[in-house]
């Protein structure tokens, strides 16, 4: 089996592929963690580690934007949340010939487009994310792109945490499916309780 991710390959064999360079780069972390979203986890994909090197990048976002052309849904434009998707809109875009955006959040949380950053009513956009985790952001974006008029094709993104199960109204591309378990904060099993909780994501209100 190849060490490369190139399209065409079976989607399997990326998955092992991209998790084989994930544990390399250190990208794919064992403890226990705080999510964005409030929920705790004995898993964490740390992506920038994995993002940071652009011959690992450029190839995995050649196969999401092969697989998005073998679906009939090139973009118009590719849109990311900051920080976690700006890396990869930006390639996925670069892969597709369109340009990327990014929106951020304003001082109360809120996520819009900014930087003079605009999208005409009837663009067709794909959300990239790195890994989506509840799909939490994604609907944000999501309803950011809806108040425009922009139509959603879909997401796009190197990880699914939530192994398929993320409830979202457009098709969700994923290179890797992760199973990883998941707790309320007043539900954290006792092998995890003692160990003291790391939040390395980037959300402030959580």
């Amino acid at each position: 089996m190849t060490n490369t991710l190139t399209p065409g390959l079976p989607p399997a064999e990326v998955a092992s592929i991209l998790e084989a360079q994930l544990r390399q780069e250190g990208a794919l972390l064992s403890g226990h963690f705080k999510l964005s979203s409030g929920l705790h986890s004995d898993t964490y994909v740390q992506c920038a580690r994995f993002l940071r090197k652009p011959e690992l990048a450029a190839p995995a976002m050649a196969v999401l934007a092969s697989r998005l052309r073998e679906a009939g849904l090139v973009p118009d434009v590719v849109v990311g949340p900051a920080m976690g998707g700006v890396v990869v809109s930006y390639e996925l875009a670069r892969q597709l010939g369109v340009p990327s955006l990014f929106t951020e959040r304003d001082a109360n949380g809120q996520m819009i487009l900014r930087r003079g950053f605009t999208l005409a009513p009837g663009e067709r956009v794909v959300i990239a994310e790195d890994v989506v985790t509840t799909g939490k952001s994604t609907l944000e974006v999501a309803r950011v792109l809806g108040e425009m008029g922009v139509e959603v094709l879909a997401v796009a993104s190197l990880i699914d945490r939530t192994n398929g199960a993320a409830q979202l109204p457009f098709p969700n591309f994923a290179l890797l499916p992760v199973q990883a378990a998941v707790f309320a904060a007043d539900a954290v099993p006792a092998h995890l309780a003692g160990i003291p909780a790391v939040k390395p994501g980037s959300r402030p209100d959580a």
